[in-house]
């Protein structure tokens, strides 16, 4: 029996993922399911996901897939090796027996990668060159090591998998495919039959009338689009922000997780002045800090999450059941007894006191508002 696994944001679900969605049935076949673990309302590079996570599983349950489970908060926003562990240890845990991921080019062995990557004693990976990134200084330190340098946004995340898949007791079969359309941040292209999801956001943000978006995402998302009340992004969190920064003392804001080396200090400097969320990123940014790192750290301080949040919901990391298909359900209540993940199909007061959950409710709240959409208390599974 072959579990296939994807790991996704589909933010939003459109094109390029409804073809991976289609390779991962060919592995499948018929008879066996595939599982996606999908980021929930906040995504890996510190971004408010465009639609809700209930949005996102319903187009991704109509395209095929047969159980959604949502990747809590503590993995989701996370940089890449952090975000790969997680993702694949949970998927483990519920059965999955192969990973299927798109790549600029599917002919690189990750899985000889991952393992080479692996054994680099952790000496080498005690990064001091503060004029450049963790992740500039890592790409260089793996194509020293292994001789491969790797470049591209997805196979960064793909050797990441194979790294996490590595550590694993039983790896599961890794199935990359080659990406097909626009790249990772392209900007729009209308000979495209796939386009990049920046791309698509970027559309929905700025085009009135969203008339080209059937063109790319399922008909049914594009009529959930035109009848949402907002369009998450960090300009309209910007003024949130900007009020958390300046209304928070330094020893508060020295808790959120991530917040090191006087960062705290150069953000609410910076913070007063800044007219934008772009400007403000400019303003603090510098040579040892990606963007990601920090509109994930802006987000952290957005949502108030401290390094105890994180830890104790990496921790103690639950599954929150958001759909299934029939054969999804099969499956489910065939390994229910045997799984060590902790899958939850509703949301209560007694298991969000504490782990994942509890942060996951916490960081949902704030989407709720804006939204006006309740996200977990009161959802049972989407069932398609």
């Amino acid at each position: 029996m072959s579990v296939v696994g994807i790991i996704a944001e589909y933010n939003p679900f459109h094109s390029g993922h409804e073809f991976l969605m289609n390779q991962a049935r060919y592995i499948a076949g018929n008879k066996d399911p595939i599982v996606v673990i999908m980021s929930g309302n906040y995504v890996q590079r510190g971004e408010m996901a465009i639609m809700d996570k209930w949005t996102r599983a319903q187009a991704a349950l109509e395209s095929g897939a047969d159980l959604v489970f949502e990747l809590p908060f503590s993995t989701s926003v996370e940089p890449a090796d952090l975000f790969a562990l997680g993702s694949i240890d949970q998927l483990a845990k519920v059965g999955v027996t192969d990973l299927i991921f798109g790549v600029e080019d599917a002919t690189q062995n990750f899985a000889y990668l991952g393992s080479k990557i692996a054994e680099i004693p952790q000496s080498h990976m005690d990064f001091n060159d503060y004029s450049q990134t963790y992740s500039t200084q890592y790409n260089q330190m793996v194509a020293r090591e292994v001789g491969h340098e790797v470049n591209e946004p997805n196979a960064i995340l793909a050797l990441a998998y194979a790294v996490a898949n590595h550590n694993l007791g039983t790896p599961l079969v890794l199935h990359p495919i080659n990406r097909i359309g626009a790249g990772h941040d392209d900007v729009l292209q209308n000979n495209k039959v796939v386009q990049s999801a920046s791309a698509i956001r970027n559309l929905i943000l700025h085009n009135e009338n969203n008339c080209t978006l059937e063109q790319w995402l399922p008909k049914k998302e594009v009529q959930l689009l035109f009848k949402q009340k907002a369009y998450p992004n960090w300009n309209l969190l910007f003024p949130f922000l900007k009020y958390r920064l300046e209304s928070s003392s330094l020893e508060d804001l020295q808790q959120v997780y991530q917040m090191s080396e006087g960062l705290e200090y150069k953000m609410k400097h910076e913070i007063h002045n800044a007219q934008s969320f772009t400007e403000f990123l400019r303003m603090i940014k510098s040579k040892r800090y990606t963007y990601s790192r920090l509109r994930r750290l802006s987000l952290y301080t957005l949502l108030n999450v401290t390094q105890d949040d994180m830890v104790n919901s990496f921790n103690h990391e639950s599954l929150l059941l958001l759909g299934y298909s029939k054969l999804g359900r099969k499956y489910l209540k065939k390994i229910r007894k045997d799984t060590t993940a902790d899958v939850i199909s509703k949301v209560d007061q007694k298991n969000t006191k504490s782990g994942s959950l509890n942060l996951q409710i916490r960081v949902d709240r704030f989407y709720e508002q804006l939204m006006q959409v309740d996200q977990n208390f009161g959802r049972k599974p989407l069932e398609v």
